[in-house]
């Protein structure tokens, strides 16, 4: 190995390797869905996001054990190890200012071995906000693609597809 002009010769090899291993963390696989690019691997509360004119639509994952009792029951779900809840939003407006927009919800979650579910997406009211619900099936660790298909009353569609790794609590 030649020796680099600014570093020590027994530092060269490390050198090297640091420099190696720097570059090659900007390397990775091409984001799987809309926002994700800025989602840290293993972080399933990252809020997936597409927006349409002045709609958007979030989607976020959280395991169940990772809830407390109170907002479990508010969201009328029972805590367990195996399951995820899947929330969606679906907003019109301003940031800060949004109302909330009711729609049918079709959700299904794929696991690494293709194993898919259909989630059941139920309306959750908060006041004037309407968020839909789900719990997906899981065994953690594993990496759960979910699939979305929005249809709003207004007849307009939109498709959201995203990733999750869900890792034992």
């Amino acid at each position: 190995m030649r020796n680099l002009p600014f570093v020590k010769p027994a530092y060269g090899a490390a050198a090297l390797a640091l420099l190696m291993t720097i570059g090659a963390a900007g390397c990775g696989r091409e984001p799987s869905a809309m926002s994700d690019a800025a989602a840290p691997a293993g972080n399933s509360m990252q809020e997936a996001t597409v927006r349409s004119g002045d709609v958007t639509i979030r989607a976020s994952v959280l395991p169940t054990t990772a809830m407390s009792e109170a907002v479990a029951a508010q969201y009328g779900i029972q805590r367990d190890p195996g399951s995820v809840m899947l929330l969606v939003g679906v907003r019109q407006g301003p940031n800060m200012q949004e109302t909330a927009l009711p729609a049918t919800i079709t959700a299904t979650a794929t696991d690494l071995r293709g194993v898919r579910q259909t989630l059941e997406l139920r309306e959750v009211r908060s006041g004037d906000l309407v968020d839909y619900v789900g719990i997906a099936r899981v065994s953690p660790p594993d990496t759960l693609r979910f699939d979305l298909d929005i249809r709003r009353e207004d007849g307009a569609t939109s498709t959201m597809q995203f990733t999750r790794d869900i890792f034992p609590r």
